[in-house]
């Protein structure tokens, strides 16, 4: 769990970040998690979009996700929102204490 002085640091990172995956008509499949979860593992930080032909809203979407990836939302704003999610491996995002 992320306090909120770290979600307004995460915030910030994400403000200058572009949508990397679209949420569209077909939902949240297992290989489109798959993807997700690499891009996290890679990045740590992602944002997504949601299509207007998606059943899902950007607030549905993301709780989907972050259930079944344990992941954080961020933030969630019109039909994009952000994921994060420490690296295994090596963190690159330093969080404020």
């Amino acid at each position: 769990m992320i306090t909120s002085k770290q979600r307004s640091y995460l915030r910030g990172l994400a403000n200058k970040l572009s949508p990397i995956f679209q949420v569209g008509k077909e939902g949240i499949e297992d290989n489109f998690l798959k993807q997700i979860d690499e891009a996290l593992e890679a990045r740590e930080i992602i944002k997504i979009s949601v299509l207007k032909n998606s059943f899902y809203t950007a607030r549905e979407a993301s709780e989907a996700i972050c259930s079944q990836l344990g992941c954080e939302a961020v933030q969630c704003i019109g039909n994009k929102f952000v994921l994060y999610r420490e690296s295994k491996k090596k963190s690159k995002i330093e969080l404020p204490k």
